[in-house]
């Protein structure tokens, strides 16, 4: 038998067993990758979460608690919007899953909620957090404002600037604001800094992390809260298009927001899945994001997956003109999903992206965030390969914090006229 009918089986026997929920396994491993690489001061606080994962998600009282206030303080439901000016353009029908319209505007906040209803049952006295483009610390602090508990939330110093809005929203939510100089002064510098701080008190502080990376069972907890998205989505098409679709699209960062979306319909082998990642000016290491597209097998932030590093074994900075998705890492079930072909991975250009999402404000009346143009250009290029096709885009956030950057780097908008006399 060959190799590669081998790695076929393989694939089959993984995908049925995270399908059954058999993965990650009893040593947070996703086939080969995940697991817990971490100081030995954080095994015990680890092993506690992930006892709180397993003894308090599943109960009734916090399903309740969730529950509630997804419906009445995240707005959920969000909507399911079909996209016809896109649909024409493109020769697709096209459909939007809004988690822009969460509360706080992007779908972080599902996350956030859920760890802070977790890490009070837990016993916490504070939380400290990471962000990147600032979404994750802005639905931190609002999670952390709504059950009563203090939190620091750690961003690189180069995020702090072009994402400005979203550090004054953290600071009028009560959250304690502290910017990152060391290392390449981004999203993995953040990470950096604050699992230094839940260190150095594993007992009394809870470590909120933002996306489906790091050590187990950060992966399982963050893909457990986001997979109301694919839940949601799949129910919504079913009722609103009377049917599935023929692809699915999300941008992949470290992998939140579409890894809940993908959860939805991983078991229909009929629906194509698409992961997008920043593929940033280029091709060449340091000018891109593309972890799993360009990346290798390795080890960073606690988990073994797939990450973006020199000849000499040494993390490589990133660039994506999206704050969001400039990171040398991914979530380790990202990886295994590409390692079986469940989920193609591709990359799309700053310029794509930019592209789609000015297309999207002017034909649709929506401003998605950077992070999420990037799904929409991987969507418009399938698209036109695959006319009359339907596609579902997870819109995992909205615009409104990006559009300092936008006016920067989309010369039209910089020199857009301001308008006359008005009226």
């Amino acid at each position: 038998m060959s190799a590669v009918k081998d790695a076929a089986i393989d694939g089959e026997a993984l995908l049925k067993a995270l399908l059954e929920g058999k993965l990650p396994d009893d040593r947070g491993r996703y086939g080969e990758f995940g697991g817990r690489y971490v100081p030995e001061t954080l095994i015990p606080a680890l092993q506690r979460l992930d006892q709180g994962v397993s003894e308090i998600l599943s109960t009734e009282a916090f399903e309740r608690a969730y529950r509630h206030e997804l419906h009445t303080w995240v707005g959920r439901p969000t909507a399911m919007t079909h996209a016809p000016h896109l649909s024409e353009a493109w020769g697709a029908d096209v459909w939007l899953k809004r988690e822009d319209l969460a509360h706080t505007g992007a779908h972080k906040i599902n996350n956030a909620i859920g760890q802070a209803l977790l890490a009070k049952q837990l016993g916490a006295k504070r939380i400290v957090a990471e962000t990147g483009a600032g979404q994750h610390g802005v639905a931190t602090a609002a999670a952390c404002a709504r059950i009563g508990m203090p939190c620091r939330v750690y961003m690189g110093a180069v995020d702090t600037e072009r994402q400005a809005p979203n550090v004054r929203r953290m600071h009028l939510l009560g959250a304690e604001v502290f910017p990152v100089g060391s290392g390449d002064a981004t999203l993995r510098s953040a990470i950096d800094e604050a699992l230094r701080d839940w260190v150095s008190d594993p007992e009394g502080t809870y470590y909120m992390l933002g996306s489906a990376v790091g050590p187990h069972p950060y992966p399982l907890l963050v893909r457990r809260l986001h997979a109301v998205i694919g839940r949601e989505s799949r129910e919504q098409l079913l009722a609103q298009a009377g049917g599935l679709p023929d692809a699915v699209f999300a941008c992949v960062g470290g992998g939140s927001n579409a890894i809940g979306l993908f959860h939805g319909f991983l078991g229909d082998r009929e629906v194509a899945i698409y992961g997008v990642e920043a593929g940033g000016r280029g091709l060449s290491l340091g000018d891109h994001s593309a972890t799993l597209a360009r990346g290798k097998p390795g080890v960073l932030h606690g988990s073994y997956s797939m990450l973006l590093f020199d000849r000499h074994g040494q993390i490589q900075e990133t660039h994506s003109v999206s704050a969001g998705l400039d990171y040398p890492g991914v979530g380790p079930e990202h990886a295994l999903l590409q390692q079986i072909g469940r989920v193609r991975y591709e990359a799309a250009s700053d310029e794509e992206s930019l592209e789609a999402l000015a297309e999207c404000c002017r034909t649709e009346g929506i401003l998605p965030a950077i992070e999420t143009a990037h799904a929409f250009a991987g969507a418009r290029r399938w698209a036109k390969v695959n006319p009359g096709k339907r596609l579902l885009i997870g819109c995992s956030g909205r615009g409104d914090k990006d559009v300092d950057t936008l006016a920067k780097v989309m010369p039209s908008l910089a020199a857009a006229p301001t308008g006359g006399a008005g009226v």
